[in-house]
């Protein structure tokens, strides 16, 4: 029985999923009531008696389950007090999400949905953890080359024949090999 409702449950997420977003598939209001009899079924199969009225999948599927003093309630936003948010901006009743995006179709666009009177929600941030630790790894990368190369700096062959600026000039006006002692 459990296998039942777990197999259904699995269904149910695939069918509603954020990643039906990448596959640009719409989530209307007719599949979730399409999912939430799909879940009603299953249970009825588990249950046949059906469940006490006091049981919490019972009330939600019947549409009166009381969240009241849970900590679930804070999730839940009425009609009345949601707000749309998109690029801190507060967007309208009546107004289209054209108006601030323009016509562009390709455009990926985060809108957030929170209680109204609380202002902007907090911005996302601009790079994940892992692109993050990406950076940093790099960056430590850079540092501890740069330090092996500034102790690395030698300066021994500045005294040698091959570096000196000035041999060039010295042979042509025929100053090489001229000691100043006495041999």
């Amino acid at each position: 029985m459990s296998s039942i409702l777990i197999r259904a449950c699995e269904e149910v997420r695939g069918k509603i999923s954020k990643k039906l977003v990448d596959s640009s598939t719409p989530l209307t209001r007719a599949v979730v009531h399409e999912q939430l009899d799909y879940l009603r079924g299953a249970v009825m199969i588990v249950y046949p008696m059906n469940l006490p009225p006091y049981d919490p999948i019972r009330m939600e599927l019947e549409g009166r389950e009381d969240l009241g003093g849970t900590h679930d309630s804070l999730q839940v936003i009425a009609r009345e007090e949601a707000e749309l948010w998109f690029c801190g901006k507060q967007i309208f009743p009546g107004k289209l999400l054209e108006e601030f995006i323009g016509k562009n179709e390709k455009t990926k666009v985060v809108v957030k949905l929170q209680k109204g009177g609380s202002g902007p929600p907090a911005r996302e941030p601009v790079m994940s953890e892992e692109e993050r630790k990406a950076l940093m790894m790099y960056a430590y990368r850079k540092q501890e080359e740069q330090k092996k190369l500034e102790d690395d700096e030698d300066d021994n062959h500045l005294g040698s024949e091959w570096a000196d600026g000035g041999q060039l000039k010295r042979q042509f006006q025929g100053l090489r090999n001229i000691g100043w002692k006495p041999k």
